[in-house]
C-alpha cells in the first residue's frame, strides 16, 4: 500500500511527523491510500487511539482526508505554482490583453480624494479601539446592498474579494471539506480553497450562471459551501438571472446548512440587475469589492452575510490586521459620495467592446462568451496552439488553464485595454488561431 515507506512513532506526534515527512519527500504521493488504523496500530505495536489521535491531527493539518469506509489517503497537494503564473509576458511590440485588469482611463484620480482624507485625518486621527468599520462606508454600503435586494445583515470590511472569500471560509469550514466552485472560474480562487485544506468540487457554467443540476450534484455530493459569482464572472463574463437565480435558491433550498457565499465583484462596471441567491436564511455572504470600478489597489471589499458569519469574521480579524485601514475606507466613502465613477458609463464602455468582439468572433464562426464584464471567453481545440499563434499574430491572451477544472481548452481575452478599432483585427487573429469548433463547450 505505502510501497517502501515504512511509518514509524509510538506517539500520535511521533506517527503524524512521520507521514508529513513522507509526503514532504515525496515518498507518500498525492492521492496514495494510508494503512487501515487498527493496521497500522498492530504494525506499530501501539494501540489503535493513538493512530487515530495521529491521523485526526493529519486531518486537520490538511495533510490527509478521509473518507467513510474508503478509508484516509494523502490529500492531493495544493499547487506549488500558483495559476497566475500560467500565462504569457507580452514581448515589445505584443498587445497585452491577458491581465484582467480594468481600463486606468476609466478609474477615477485619487489625488484629490486622498488629500481631503489626509485633511480629515489631521483632525481627528483613529486610533486602537474603534470600530473596525467606518460608520458612514457601513452605512453606503448597506444602501447599495439594499437597492440591489441583498438581505438585511450587519456590513464587514475586508481587503478585497479574496481576503473575505478566505476569511468565510475559514470561520465555517475544516481542511477536508468540500467546497463547489464554478468552472472555468476565478484562478486565485480555484488556488486558494486546496490552498486552505479544501477540496474544490467543479460546478459547470453557462452564460447565466452556474447550471442547478451541477450543484445539486456537489452539494449532493457533500459540499459544504458553495461559491457564485452573480455578474462579470471571471473568466466567463457570466452573469445570473433571474431564472437562474430562482433555479439556483431551489436547490440551495434543499441544503439550508450549506454555506453560500456570493462574490458581486463587478459591481460598479455592469449593466445587467443583479437577482441575488440568498433569502437571507441560514449561512450566507455577499461580498462587494471596488477594485474594478474604483481601483485595484484601494483592495477594500464590503460584505454583509449572517450576524453569527459576520461576527465571526470580523472577531477573527481583529487577532490578525485588527481592521483594514479607516483611512482607505474614508477614501472609498469620497469616491461614492462625489460620483466620481459614473458606472452606466463605465458599463457601456466595456459592453461595447466586450459585445463588439463577441459579434465579430459569431460572423467569422468562433463560438465566444462575454454576458457581462470585461472578458470575453473563447473555447479552442488547441489551448497551447491557439495562445501561441496569437501571440505570433501580436496578442498575448491568457491560457484557458488558469481558471478551469474539468472544463474545456479556451483562451480568455480582457477587453479593458482594447479600443473599437482593435475589434475586427483581434477577431481575424482569434479566429485564425481558435481553429476548427471545439467539440463541447465551455461548461
Amino acid at each position: 500500500m505505502l510501497g517502501e515507506y515504512r511509518i514509524e512513532g509510538r506517539r500520535a506526534s511521533e506517527i503524524a511527523a512521520s507521514v508529513e515527512r513522507g509526503v514532504g519527500s515525496g515518498q507518500l504521493k498525492p492521492g496514495q491510500l494510508l494503512p487501515p488504523m487498527r493496521e497500522l496500530a498492530a504494525t506499530l505495536g501501539v494501540n489503535p487511539n493513538t493512530v487515530a489521535a495521529a491521523y485526526r491531527t493529519l486531518r486537520e493539518r490538511g495533510v490527509i482526508e478521509t473518507d467513510g469506509r474508503r478509508g484516509s489517503r494523502v490529500r492531493p497537494a495544493p499547487a506549488t505554482t500558483a495559476r497566475g503564473s500560467i500565462r504569457v509576458e507580452a514581448p515589445a511590440g505584443v498587445r497585452d490583453v491577458s491581465n484582467g485588469s480594468p481600463d486606468p482611463v476609466l478609474l477615477p484620480p485619487l489625488g484629490a480624494v486622498f488629500a481631503e482624507v489626509a485633511r480629515e485625518y489631521a483632525e481627528r486621527p483613529p486610533m486602537y479601539g474603534e470600530a473596525p468599520v467606518d460608520e458612514e462606508f457601513a452605512r453606503l454600503a448597506r444602501a447599495a446592498f439594499d437597492e440591489g435586494g441583498v438581505p438585511a445583515g450587519p456590513v464587514g470590511v475586508a481587503s478585497g474579494s479574496l481576503d473575505a472569500v478566505e476569511r468565510v471560509l475559514a470561520v465555517h469550514l475544516k481542511p477536508g471539506d468540500s467546497v463547489a466552485v464554478e468552472d472555468p472560474g476565478w484562478g486565485s480562487l480555484l488556488d486558494l480553497v486546496p490552498a486552505l485544506g479544501l477540496r474544490p468540487v467543479p460546478v459547470a457554467v453557462d452564460d447565466e450562471g452556474p447550471l442547478p443540476a451541477a450543484v445539486a450534484r456537489a452539494l449532493g455530493g457533500g459540499a459544504r459551501a458553495v461559491i457564485v459569482t452573480d455578474r462579470a464572472q471571471n473568466p466567463t463574463g457570466a452573469c445570473v438571472t433571474a431564472a437562474r437565480a430562482a433555479a439556483l435558491r431551489a436547490v440551495l433550498d434543499d441544503h439550508p446548512d450549506v454555506l453560500l457565499v456570493e462574490d458581486d465583484h463587478g459591481h460598479g462596471i455592469v449593466a445587467q440587475p443583479l437577482h441575488p441567491l440568498t433569502t437571507g436564511r441560514g449561512r450566507w455572504v455577499f461580498v462587494r469589492s471596488v477594485a474594478k470600478a474604483w481601483g485595484p489597489d484601494l483592495r477594500i471589499a464590503a460584505f454583509t452575510g449572517d450576524p453569527e458569519t459576520v461576527d465571526r469574521v470580523l472577531g477573527r480579524q481583529r487577532l490578525g490586521p485588527g481592521w483594514v485601514s479607516r483611512l482607505l475606507q474614508r477614501a472609498v466613502v469620497h469616491l461614492w459620495t462625489t460620483g466620481a465613477v459614473d458606472p452606466a458609463a463605465v458599463a457601456a464602455s466595456y459592453g461595447a467592446r466586450r459585445d463588439g468582439l463577441v459579434r465579430a468572433l459569431a460572423r467569422r464562426g468562433v463560438e465566444a462568451h462575454g454576458r457581462s464584464g470585461m472578458n470575453v471567453w473563447v473555447p479552442v481545440t488547441d489551448e497551447t496552439g491557439a495562445v501561441a499563434r496569437l501571440l505570433g499574430a501580436g496578442w498575448a491572451v491568457a491560457p484557458g488553464a488558469r481558471f478551469r477544472m474539468d472544463a474545456g481548452p479556451a483562451i480568455r481575452v480582457t477587453v479593458s485595454g482594447i479600443t473599437r478599432a482593435d475589434i475586427e483585427p483581434l477577431a481575424d487573429a482569434v479566429a485564425y488561431a481558435a481553429g476548427p469548433a471545439p467539440a463541447r463547450s465551455y461548461g
